[in-house]
């Protein structure tokens, strides 16, 4: 199947099999990596990326279902230099193995966007859904409140 959209704000077409999902075709057709697969289920929350501004699990959209939409991976969030909450994750420490925090920034950048002056209660609702094994969550959420207030 055809499909057409917009990448990290790159217009990417390319014909996909039907039963392709999202993360797959951002790993393998686009060679974005930083759009991890954990479960497979949409419960951990590590292939969230932004679709039309939304964060979404990857791994549970067909990539034919966001035909014409368009997708924000991590790779999309800095460019060249971090941004704002990208550098508050390096001086928070909120990173250790690095296995969720695209799906947490990601997240968070959604959250910001939406409410950039995020209480705790706030930024914790919005990240229950990614889950760590590392951090414990602590610095994550110091990080992104950081974010917000700066």
């Amino acid at each position: 199947m055809k499909l057409a959209l917009h990448v990290n704000e790159i217009l990417v077409e390319r014909d996909v099999e039907p039963d392709v999902t999202l993360v797959e075709f951002l790993r393998a057709h686009l060679e974005l990596t930083g759009t991890h697969v954990g479960c497979n289920n949409g419960i951990c929350g590590s292939c969230t990326v932004l679709l039309n501004g939304e964060a979404v699990r990857a791994c549970l959209l067909l990539a034919v279902q966001v035909d014409g939409a368009s997708i924000t991976t991590v790779e999309g969030l800095g460019g060249r230099q971090l941004n704002p909450l990208q550098q508050a994750f390096v001086e928070y420490g909120a990173v250790q193995c690095g296995f969720c925090i695209p799906g947490m920034l990601v997240t968070a950048t959604a959250l910001l966007k939406s409410t950039p002056d995020a209480t705790r209660a706030q930024i914790v609702t919005a990240l229950e859904g990614n889950l760590c094994r590392c951090t414990g969550y602590v610095k994550i959420i110091e990080a992104v409140a950081a974010a917000s207030a700066a």
